[in-house]
């Protein structure tokens, strides 16, 4: 007998996501995955100034923010033929690993470690145990008896009061956890730990974006200047403060987040088989030591796997029109050429067109449009994009630095490549590009200070900047990988202003609803074959579903510049 579930709120995610699951003998044999809210900015940024759009998009998110305003300054910089100075693109750079950094820690230890680590379980965990398996597997400092001991004496206050704070509503005593006591304690002291790393990482945007969120940024370059001497430049000062913060990064995520994965991971090992999903992997490369667009210079490369085949990489083309293009066939949008074409975003158009069910409901009908995500598809073919598929594109690109760390992670878990194509791969993944980032930013942290040091303190390129420099008609794409995976923003600009602007981002290619053939998108794929202990509480859907960190808001979402009401839509 097949049973439907519903789980709505998917929690601990940023957004309104619904995952509706037929459940038959106790695992999954069909999933739909719904963005419950709706989407719409890309109008907002119609008729505007292209050099102010980076500020309107990039409030698409508080939580991956700033990505967005560097896609946007890319995508704008493309269009008009801006090269933006070397200083520039290693603030940049910063920029964008610090928020990568900042974000996977969050991910894991706030929003998916509570997955596998049983808090409650930790109460009987001996903290002498703890301290001798957090000193056998890293040098940690804070890995004392009567450091696991204290937070131990925390989280018993929490449970004596009833009032478990942060720790309330979980599926604490489930059959599927697996850590001993003693691991527990150690994923909930590290959990407490990364709620004060992450706030420090994220500082390095306010230096030089001037805040956070969303900070500021320029097209041609950035609107931080350089000037060692001056109190309200980036001086030595500030440059010393930001040396500092990536070393405690650099610390935190190989000392503390990649061992913690290692271990936590090796009590799952048949989650090594469960989870992976789809068969296609697309990234747009990021990181360049270069300018942008120079493909050969970017740390993380640009490409498609096919198949799973790690033998070759496909090149992916931003402009190739049967390529990239979005589809509305399952979705509550409309296109004046049909419900079943695709369209590239270069020519794409957001119409909201709700056809759903009248709230409340029990379940939507999935044989009807039902999700407020479109379907992007690469030459027909669904895609996963995220940490995991830059692994896989790299690993096949064979980039030195992904293949060590992969081999090497692999071989402590005993397990072989094929283990990263699942939800722990997907988890494992994230642990190791934050290994990477890191020593990426430290590189373009000296980048910098040597080119201070030469004496050039570029960091905007005037060039193109008055717009009777424009030609009368242009059109640009900005590429970049955000945390959660490939992000696409595209751009036509008539007459000095914006015409059409479109962005396809990474929970778009995961959580989006089946195609015209039918075919799955990542999140839907991955859940077939999962097996669920209690239907009442199904931690196994959301184990999977939070591998890949969604951010429903970056995916769905609408704005009225002047505040006026649209339409409501409830969900339950």
């Amino acid at each position: 007998m097949v049973k439907r579930i519903v789980v709505d709120p998917i929690t601990r995610i940023e957004g309104h996501l619904r995952i509706e699951a037929d459940i038959e003998n106790g695992v999954i044999k069909d999933a739909f995955s719904t963005g419950t809210m709706v989407r719409g900015i890309e109008i907002i940024a119609q008729n505007r100034d292209p050099r102010d759009v980076w500020a309107f998009v990039g409030r698409v998110c508080g939580v991956c923010t700033s990505i967005h305003s560097l896609c946007s300054v890319r995508a704008v910089e493309n269009a008009l033929g801006i090269i933006i100075p070397p200083n520039a693109q290693m603030v940049r750079n910063l920029m964008q690993a610090a928020l990568t950094e900042q974000d996977h820690v969050t991910h894991f230890y706030t929003l998916q470690a509570l997955d596998w680590v049983d808090v409650e379980s930790a109460l009987k965990a001996n903290p002498k145990k703890t301290a001798e398996i957090a000193q056998s597997i890293s040098p940690w400092p804070k890995s004392s008896v009567g450091y696991f001991s204290d937070v131990q004496k925390k989280i018993k206050r929490f449970v004596e009061s009833s009032k478990l704070g942060i720790f309330a509503n979980g599926y604490w005593g489930h059959p599927a956890y697996k850590l001993p006591p003693e691991v527990n304690l150690l994923g909930v002291a590290h959990y407490l730990e990364a709620l004060e790393i992450q706030k420090d990482i994220v500082k390095i945007q306010t230096v030089f974006g001037g805040k956070n969120p969303h900070p500021n940024y320029l097209v041609g370059g950035m609107a931080c200047a350089i000037n060692i001497n001056d109190p309200n430049a980036i001086n030595i000062e500030r440059l010393s403060y930001v040396a500092e913060i990536i070393q405690q990064t650099q610390d935190f995520v190989k000392q503390v987040y990649l061992p913690d994965v290692l271990a936590i991971a090796s009590y799952y090992p048949e989650w090594t088989k469960i989870g992976g999903g789809l068969h296609n992997y697309i990234t747009y490369g990021d990181y360049p030591t270069g300018n942008y667009g120079e493909l050969n210079t970017y740390h993380s490369p640009r490409g498609i796997v096919l198949n799973r085949d790690i033998s070759k990489v496909e090149e992916f083309d931003p402009y190739d029109m049967d390529g990239l293009q979005e589809f509305v066939n399952n979705a509550w949008y409309k296109y004046p050429q049909g419900k079943d074409v695709g369209l590239h975003p270069s020519i794409g158009e957001t119409i909201l067109d709700y056809t759903g069910p009248t709230p409340p409901y029990e379940y939507l009908d999935n044989d009807k449009p039902y999700s407020w995500i479109k379907t992007p598809r690469y030459k027909g073919m669904p895609m996963e994009t995220g940490p995991l598929a830059r692994f896989i594109v790299g690993y096949a690109s064979k980039k030195e630095d992904y293949k060590e760390i992969t081999d090497r992670c692999l071989k402590q878990l005993g397990v072989p490549f094929e283990a990263m194509y699942s939800t722990v791969g997907r988890t494992l993944a994230r642990a190791m590009e934050s290994n990477l980032v890191a020593d990426w930013m430290a590189e373009s942290y000296v980048q910098l200070l040597s080119n201070i040091k030469s004496g050039d303190y570029r960091m905007f390129n005037e060039t193109y900047w008055e717009p009777d420099t424009w030609p009368k008609s242009a059109k640009g794409f900005g590429l970049t990988e955000a945390p959660r995976g490939a992000l696409a923003h595209y751009v036509n600009i008539e007459d000095r202003k914006v015409k059409n602007y479109q962005m396809v981002v990474p929970t778009t290619w995961n959580a989006s609803p089946r195609d015209t053939k039918g075919q799955r998108s990542a999140f839907e794929a991955s859940l077939l074959g999962t097996p669920v202990h209690d239907t009442a509480v199904p931690l196994e859907v959301i184990r999977t579903i939070h591998s890949f960190d969604p951010c429903m808001a970056c995916a769905v979402h609408l704005y009225d510049e002047e505040g006026k009401h649209i339409h409501q839509f409830d969900t339950f």
